[in-house]
């Protein structure tokens, strides 16, 4: 996915010249001979393809400072880097404060003029993905910033811009790892309650004893160990929006109380002597079919027609593969961000790999994916052995990592635990502990004073998690 270049310059010869120098770097070029022909060609309905603009300042008609200025009104995302043979602190000064990211004396030599172009757009990057960041972190995220334009996307979002407009109850459904929550955001971005709070509450992750003062708050002394007040989610999402995920998880009990908060618009928190107000947008996700739960009887069903008045699906990655490309040259553009790397792009075999592969763990695997690539690449392109679990290709490794790989291909072979599930996503830490106890038993023939001094635990501890998880042990005579 080259970036693309427009330059802006009277000089067929100067144009040729830096184009020569531009291609050979791996750019697209388009060119312009002079300012109105690039204003035209950066408002028009395909000046977004445009990433980076090399402009002339001394041009017959609208000259190079005239259009500078006018872009700075319309397109101030868009990074220029100003070239002139007169290189006088003035016209530098003039240039830098009407927004250009660079000043280049003509003749430029192709060293500094490639460095310019890589600075600008990696700076352009880092202030996109700041931005997006306050944006999230502020609750006004849009669905304009979203990433996505597939058919299939652009349906969800049209629902959501719709839904965003009422304040009702949103039920958003889609697979593991398809997006839900940057939905939800972008819902409320789109809403009059965009800038309030956006709280997020994952309902499968909360322990069943602390459901009720999490949700809903605790007063001081209301139980043992209530050494202070708490709010609860609710009243920390007071006049913005609380995003229940994996709303399906939700005990019972709590479901009774999550319905009269919907019906009353308020809670009670643990303790309280009188009920408490709220003002609060509920938006719910699930990857579940509630239908089903409640034909199990693991959801009420009044429940679950308070939340379903406006369901919006989220495709899966597979249903809308039109999106991996963009979506990849986000990550990438986060993570050299991020973790100060150079990566420029996926080569075309490797977009290739991609797009064809069906990401049952969806966006939040090809995030994965994308970062686990990006740390093996030896290179500024990501080549198809930089995805081993995609490719089935034999990461580009030096001697060193090759004899790790393999002494570490050794262990699972002799049935080592692993930490990674057949998604790329890490393991719950409590599955990797009942594993890596039934290894070291199995490892120690029962032997359990060896097996506890391996793990650095007391022979009780050991006992306690063997009868926590479940282990099956047949004890040594002589342990």
């Amino acid at each position: 996915m080259a970036k693309t270049v427009l330059i802006v310059d009277d000089d067929p010869t100067q144009r040729r010249l830096l184009r020569a120098v531009v291609e050979k770097h791996g750019f697209s070029v388009l060119q312009a001979e002079d300012g109105d022909t690039a204003l035209n060609m950066a408002l028009g309905a395909n000046g977004k393809n445009i990433d980076l603009m090399l402009l002339d300042l001394i041009m017959p008609g609208r000259g190079g400072m005239d259009t500078l200025s006018e872009l700075q009104k319309s397109r101030s995302d868009l990074p220029i880097i100003v070239l002139t043979g007169k290189g006088s602190i003035d016209t530098v000064v003039s240039a830098m404060q009407s927004g250009a990211r660079d000043f280049i004396v003509k003749p430029a030599s192709p060293e500094r003029l490639i460095v310019s172009l890589r600075n600008a757009l990696e700076i352009n990057s880092l202030a996109g993905e700041v931005t997006r960041l306050k944006k999230t972190a502020s609750g006004s995220l849009q669905f304009d910033d979203l990433i996505g334009k597939a058919p299939s996307m652009r349906s969800v979002i049209a629902m959501g811009e719709r839904g965003a407009q009422a304040n009702i109850p949103i039920l958003i459904t889609g697979e593991s790892g398809v997006g839900k929550e940057v939905i939800a955001r972008a819902i409320q971005g789109a809403s009059q309650r965009a800038g309030q709070p956006f709280v997020t509450v994952n309902c499968g992750a909360i322990p069943e004893n602390l459901v009720e003062s999490i949700l809903f708050g605790h007063e001081k002394g209301s139980f043992t160990g209530a050494n202070a007040k708490h709010l609860g989610k609710f009243q920390e999402a007071h006049t913005g929006t609380l995003f229940l995920d994996e709303i399906g998880e939700l005990p019972l009990d709590m479901q009774v109380k999550l319905l009269r908060v919907l019906q009353e618009g308020e809670v009670d928190p643990i303790g309280s002597k009188r009920p408490v107000s709220v003002d609060v947008r509920i938006i719910s996700a699930t990857n579940r079919d509630l239908q089903d739960r409640v034909k199990d009887g693991n959801f009420r069903e009044d429940l679950y027609y308070r939340l379903n008045v406006f369901p919006i699906e989220v495709p899966s990655l597979r249903e809308r593969r039109e999106d991996i490309g963009a979506l990849t040259e986000h990550f990438i553009k986060r993570f050299n961000a991020q973790e100060r790397m150079k990566v420029s792009g996926p080569s075309k075999e490797s977009l290739e790999i991609l797009r064809s592969f069906d990401w049952p763990g969806n966006v939040r695997q090809l995030e994965n994916a994308i970062f686990r690539a990006m740390i093996l690449s030896d290179g500024q392109t990501l080549q198809p052995h930089d995805f081993p679990q995609i490719s089935g290709q034999t990461p580009n490794l030096s001697l060193s990592d090759n004899l790790t790989a393999l002494s570490a291909a050794a262990s699972v072979d002799k049935g080592g635990v692993a930490v990674i599930d057949p998604e790329g996503h890490l393991r719950r830490l409590e599955d990797i502990e009942r594993d890596l106890i039934q290894f070291a038993i199995e490892t120690y023939a029962g032997h359990m004073s060896e097996v506890a001094r391996r793990l650095g635990i007391g022979r009780s501890t050991l006992y306690r998690k063997v009868r926590e998880h479940g282990v099956e042990v047949i004890e040594s005579k002589s342990a």
